[in-house]
């Protein structure tokens, strides 16, 4: 598959990270590490500052403090469009799709910075519509048009146009069906074994833990766990805090 990468370095190391809107300490001494081929996920409740870290590693917002390295390249000496063009690709909260643009033309612009061939281009479209099949009946109509769930696969599909190494996904099931969340999911999973490395900010801890290899916890800017995602699926602290009986 095209969305398929081999590499031998560390891709995503965080030490001491921190962000501040004024005089708000958005995060604080954040330690994070990402491995080559991983899907790791991020827990915590809203505003626990999942979003505010994924902004800072896309350069949508500046770390005031401590480092953050992305392919042994310093994140604060990148603009966004360099980022993307690293390979560190954004998939945001709430989509964020151009609603008038059609699915299509959503999906071309993932790859903008890339400048790709036509036949390229058309390429990594297939690609998406093999893990979506129901955006090709839908790739002329505008993606204001569509349910939540199709959103959400433009949202993914149109990353995945940014030739991702690293994929951020925040909150990819947030207001969905659960039919759709399982679905979700299950496209995640096989984005991941296809050889995209995956960091999930996710609410939804049981699905999330269910498909990750190794989790954080996020609580008020500060991380305050990390460990295997099948320990953390049965620590009785996480499953009365994110998951339920």
């Amino acid at each position: 598959m095209l969305f398929t990468h081999i590499w031998v370095f560390p891709m995503l190391r965080l030490e001491g990270v921190a962000v501040a809107y004024g005089a708000f300490n958005a995060l604080q001494g954040i330690d994070l590490h990402v491995k080559e081929g991983e899907l790791v996920v991020l827990l915590g409740a809203n505003g626990a500052g999942k979003s505010t870290l994924f902004q800072a590693l896309s350069g949508l917002q500046s770390i005031k403090a401590g480092r953050a390295t992305w392919a042994n390249v310093d994140l604060t000496r990148l603009r966004a469009p360099q980022i993307v063009a690293q390979g560190l690709v954004h998939c945001p909260e709430g989509r964020k799709l151009f609603g008038q643009l059609s699915v299509l033309k959503n999906l071309e612009l993932g790859a903008y910075v890339h400048r790709l061939g036509k036949a390229e281009l058309q390429a990594r479209i297939n690609e998406v519509y093999a893990l979506f099949p129901v955006l090709v009946e839908k790739r002329m109509q505008v993606a204001a048009s569509l349910s939540g769930g199709q959103q959400q696969m433009v949202a993914i599909g149109r990353a995945l146009m940014g030739k991702p190494r690293l994929l951020l996904l925040d909150e990819p099931s947030l207001g969905l069906a659960p039919l759709v969340v399982k679905q979700m999911f299950e496209v995640i999973a096989s984005i991941n074994r296809a050889g995209t490395t995956v960091l999930l900010a996710e609410q939804n801890a049981h699905a999330a833990l269910r498909i990750a290899h190794r989790a954080y916890v996020m609580e008020r800017g500060r991380m305050v766990m990390e460990g295997k995602a099948d320990a953390l699926l049965h620590d009785e602290g996480i499953r009365r805090a994110y998951i339920g009986a």
